[in-house]
Formats: structure tokens, C-alpha cells, sequence
């Protein structure tokens, strides 16, 4: 809950529209690295940011109800900045804010927290979810153009920080759990087969 408030607050203080101040830009980002958890706070619109402050409201939900502890939320501050570091993969892509990269994050973090639960219902519950998310980004083709162009949108969106947020989310989670993804996933296999 207090990442998301984190993460939602000052998006909403902040004035709607271009903030070339604090929004990523990949030629600034090594000088300005603020910018690598400013640029979340950046919206371009108010269905922009109307859409991820109800996102931000989901991942707290879920976590709430998940349950995740103390751990998750350092793996999602983590990954926060490590999310925009990904868009460097995009030269291309000139200028980003949002919080959607680091929502991804965040729902990464709770799949994995939900993989490793006791609990096997949990468990079942964090494989359904980790699927969606990964078809939801191969989906949106993160390899593709830097911006798509959604229909009924006022904005573009960058299918890419949806990706990187997902992946720094995963690893910062499997870092703190001290897990491999091959681990997590073995562990899978044998309760399948109990």
C-alpha cells in the first residue's frame, strides 16, 4: 500500500502534460538520474492518468489481498528505476512518464510472491496471474515500434517499459527471495507431481 501511495501522490500533484523536467529522457538520464523515478510521476493526459491511478489501486489491492509482506515492497522500490533503465533498449523513444512500467513491476512482484507461498491455491492462483501478465505483454509485442497508438486513447503507449517494469519487478522479487527463476519453477514442477 505505501508504494503504491508512493507512487500515486505525487503523480497526482503533479500537473497534466508534458514535464520535460522530470520525464525520461534517455539523452539525460545518466546527468539527471531523478529522472529515473520522476518520469513515473509524469502524465500526458487526465485519462492517462486516470487509467494508472486505477492501475496503482489494482496492484495495492492485490497485494493487500495476496498477501505480500515487507519484501515485496523493497522488490517493487527497486525495480522502479530499473524499469525506465530498460528504455534505454528504445533509443527511439525520446521521451516516457507514467506509472504503467512500474505498475508492471509491481504485479511482477506479486506473481512471484504468490509462486512461492505456501499455500497451494496461492500458488495455482500466482501461475494463472503470471500468465496473464506474460500474455499481456506478448501481446502488446514489446519488440515492436517504441509507441503504439491504442483505439479511443488520447495517448500513446510504450509496450516496452510495460515489459521492463514486468522483468525488474520478477528479478528484484527472485533476488530478495534468494530464488532462481529455475528455481521457482522447479519448485512448481514437483508440487504438480505430489
Amino acid at each position: 500500500m505505501a508504494v503504491a501511495l508512493l507512487l500515486a501522490l505525487p503523480a497526482l500533484a503533479n500537473r497534466i502534460g508534458a514535464s520535460t523536467a522530470i520525464d525520461w529522457q534517455p539523452g539525460l538520464a545518466l546527468h539527471e538520474p531523478w529522472r529515473w523515478w520522476s518520469a513515473a510521476w509524469v502524465h500526458f493526459s487526465r485519462m492517462h492518468l486516470a487509467l494508472n491511478l486505477a492501475g496503482a489501486a489494482l496492484v495495492a489491492g492485490l497485494g493487500v489481498s495476496a498477501p505480500v509482506g515487507p519484501r515485496a515492497a523493497v522488490a517493487w522500490l527497486m525495480a522502479w528505476p530499473l524499469t525506465h533503465l530498460g528504455l534505454l533498449l528504445k533509443p527511439a523513444l525520446l521521451h516516457y512518464g507514467g506509472l504503467s512500467g512500474v505498475l508492471h513491476a509491481g504485479a511482477a512482484v506479486v506473481a512471484v510472491e504468490l509462486l512461492r507461498h505456501a499455500d497451494r491455491r496461492r500458488r495455482w492462483i500466482g501461475v494463472a496471474f503470471a500468465a496473464l501478465l506474460m500474455a499481456k505483454l506478448l501481446f502488446e509485442a514489446p519488440w515492436g515500434p517504441a509507441l503504439r497508438h491504442p483505439a479511443g486513447w488520447d495517448i500513446a503507449i510504450a509496450p516496452l517499459a510495460h515489459a521492463t517494469g514486468a522483468m525488474a519487478g520478477m528479478m528484484c522479487a527472485l533476488l530478495l527471495a534468494g530464488r532462481t527463476p529455475r528455481q521457482l519453477l522447479m519448485r512448481r514442477t514437483s508440487d504438480v507431481v505430489e
